[in-house]
């Protein structure tokens, strides 16, 4: 059932044995009478390949003078009717009836367009054109242009020709004029040229465009994806993202679509009947894979929670198997990982802020605003907001001397008795140097009764040698004890031991090497599989505390040319509780520190409920260090900006003082 040479990874086989003849009684029988036998039929369907079901609706004409879908129709209902239904189509049929009701009658489902002519082959678009013109009677292309409009249209003319480039030998220089030719189209124009975009995403092969992304994120810092929601919009802006997500994995654009489809109240069901019948025989086991990894539980665990009776025991027999329990990466999904490390290692990002140094700056000035805002009757937060977040953290500590100078009075101590609740914390917070703050943070998360452990994960783990030397020094300071000595007495175990390390600040600072990396690799590889915990645990901490970011960019690459899996995957299948979480911390942040805070600031607003704590905490650390960059990957993640979801689930003046932070909408 595979292409030659390929392995199969679909989750629906060949049924050994098959007869169609009896196939086809059994169906009859689970049909005859009163009442039908569905799990019977949905026992019997699911178990069969479309080929198979193809020769069973043959004999099932010839046995009994009935068609076999027009049964299935009458004794079926609802989603799980549809489903069936959907199974015994040919997947030509199945696309053109989904892209047929799309089209038909008021309105169009412009994401099943999106969906079905951004995933499939070029020989797959032939058979769909062919069957489509077959089933209505009518030129699909004729009703695709009547239907949509403007560039969405001209793109999905070009998909429907279905001459995308199957060459696999890459020209290296056209590959740099393609990403040349997108950024002069996009980023570098005023206005954006859409044509090239349409050429080069609707034209070129696979494996040319991996090349391509990768080259434009080299010289223009930023992933194809943010550019494109940049300059496009509407539903031409989510077909290229589209085409841009199957191009780099078809099985992780095929596992986000069916998270999407049943995350939150409600379900997709017409997004999830046609992703599971059309990719059963395709990739399937890529799909379940690359859920897994992504969003940490398995396809088959969720559809079971989403869904209920003979319509779920007939996905789950299409999902073919839970993954939660351990197991292996498949090709694709360490593919994936693989080709997201090379690129992690190679791309240089500036990291950029979004407050910055005022122009014309004057402590004086700004200590007597700050002064007025608070003297008298009531407090001009307003005031304080716009001194406070639009100066960087250098110039508030020149706002405190100089108010200290012209008053005699602690301006912290003023800030302290005049604002209250998260605005207070915010504002006090911005006013101490960022070392204070992680000090005061950690402080926070020892004492006192039960310890904070997230706290301690977060800033340990992403902090440079620079930075936490700065914080020993601060923490001594303020409290006349060592950090090491409190996180010591505060923590235990293998967990204590890695949280110490780190506070060593003595992480390796020297370019990568490669003969290293691979022996780092072998080490942990070894380890994962053969090891007793307690030397896992202290192998993963004896590289991942001490070596370079670029080092463990290599190291985590070779482990996925050794193992096939993804190093994270490695560390959740083997540990648990704080262990792994700081692991995963560190590796994260090694893989992209800007997207690691996004994700966090996304969990802190997320669902009922504020954690302003962790919202309050890294809009403070990281507006002057990487912001903007977390805002980009907020936005790539999410399909949401920052600005948006601070807008919406903060209020008041905090809220004010958030979104000043923020910097900006994206």
């Amino acid at each position: 059932m595979a292409p030659k040479g390929k392995v199969y990874r679909g989750s629906v086989k060949e049924f050994p044995d098959f007869d169609a003849n009896q196939d086809a009684e059994a169906l009859y029988n689970a049909m005859k009478g009163f009442g039908s036998d569905k799990e019977a039929i949905l026992d019997l369907i699911t178990s069969r390949s479309n080929k198979q079901r193809l020769e069973i609706c043959q004999a099932y004409k010839s046995l009994y003078g009935k068609d076999l879908i027009a049964d299935l129709k009458y004794e079926l209902t609802g989603k799980f009717e549809r489903l069936i239904v959907s199974l015994m189509r040919p997947p030509a049929y199945s696309d053109a009836k989904e892209i047929k009701d799309a089209i038909a009658g008021v309105g169009t489902d412009e994401k099943c367009l999106i969906e079905i002519l951004a995933s499939r082959t070029n020989q797959e678009i032939h058979d769909l054109v062919a069957a489509y013109k077959d089933a209505y009677e009518r030129d699909l292309e004729a009703d695709i242009v009547g239907d949509t409009s403007g560039h969405f249209k001209k793109m999905l003319i070009v998909l429907l020709q279905g001459a995308r480039e199957e060459d696999d030998v890459v020209s290296e220089d056209l590959v740099e004029q393609d990403a040349k030719d997108l950024l002069e189209a996009g980023e570098l124009k005023w206005g954006t040229d859409e044509a090239q975009f349409i050429y080069i995403l609707g034209r070129r092969g696979k494996q040319h465009l991996r090349l391509v992304f990768d080259e434009y994120m080299k010289i223009s810092g930023k992933p194809i994806e943010r550019s494109i929601r940049a300059e496009l919009s509407g539903d031409f802006e989510k077909l290229m993202l589209a085409v841009v997500k199957c191009v780099r994995s078809t099985a992780e654009y095929f596992a986000e679509r069916l998270y999407k489809a049943m995350k939150g109240l409600g379900t997709r069901d017409n997004t999830l009947i046609r992703i599971m019948v059309s990719r059963s025989e395709i990739d399937m086991l890529d799909i379940r894979e690359v859920f897994r990894t992504k969003y940490e539980k398995s396809l088959y665990n969720m559809i079971k929670e989403d869904t209920s009776g003979e319509y779920k025991k007939a996905l789950l027999k299409l999902c073919g198997g839970d993954d939660d329990a351990a197991g292996e990466f498949f090709p694709e999904a360490a593919q994936v990982a693989y080709r997201m490390w090379e690129l992690s290692a190679v791309v240089k990002v500036e990291l950029r802020g979004t407050v910055q140094p005022a122009g014309n700056f004057n402590d004086d000035e700004d200590a007597q605003v700050l002064r007025k805002a608070m003297k008298g009757l009531g407090t001009d937060e307003g005031a304080i907001i716009d001194v406070v977040t639009q100066r960087s953290n250098a110039q508030r500590q020149q706002i405190l001397k100089a108010y200290k100078a012209h008053y005699g009075r602690d301006l912290m101590a003023d800030l302290k008795s005049e604002l209250s609740g998260s605005l207070a914390k915010l504002i006090l917070g911005l006013m101490l140097t960022p070392a204070q703050y992680d000090a005061k943070q950690l402080r926070k998360a020892v004492e006192g009764a039960g310890t904070d452990e997230s706290i301690l994960i977060e800033i340990m783990a992403t902090r440079n040698n620079q930075e936490i030397k700065a914080i020993n020094e601060a923490y001594q300071e303020a409290y006349h004890k060592s950090l090491e000595d409190d996180l010591s007495s505060d923590t235990s175990g293998h967990f204590k031991r890695i949280l110490v390390s780190l506070a060593l600040g003595n992480r390796d600072e020297g370019p990568e090497d490669l003969t290293q990396a691979h022996e780092d690799a072998k080490k942990l590889a070894d380890v994962s599989s053969n090891e007793s915990s307690d030397s896992l645990e202290t192998r993963f901490l004896s590289i991942l505390c001490t070596r370079s970011y670029p080092q463990l960019r290599r190291v985590f690459q070779e482990f996925i040319k050794m193992t096939n899996h993804d190093v994270e995957h490695a560390i959740r299948k083997r540990m648990s509780g704080d262990v792994r979480d700081a692991f995963l911390a560190i590796v994260r942040s090694v893989k992209n520190k800007p997207a690691f805070f996004a994700d966090k600031l996304y969990k802190s607003m997320k669902g009922v409920g504020t954690d302003e704590r962790t919202l309050t905490r890294i809009m403070i650390s990281r507006s002057e260090i990487d912001l903007l960059n977390i805002r980009g990957e907020f936005m790539d993640l999410f399909d949401k900006s920052l600005h948006h979801m601070i807008e919406k689930d903060t209020s008041g003046d905090y809220c004010k003082a958030l979104l000043a932070l923020c910097g900006g909408e994206d």
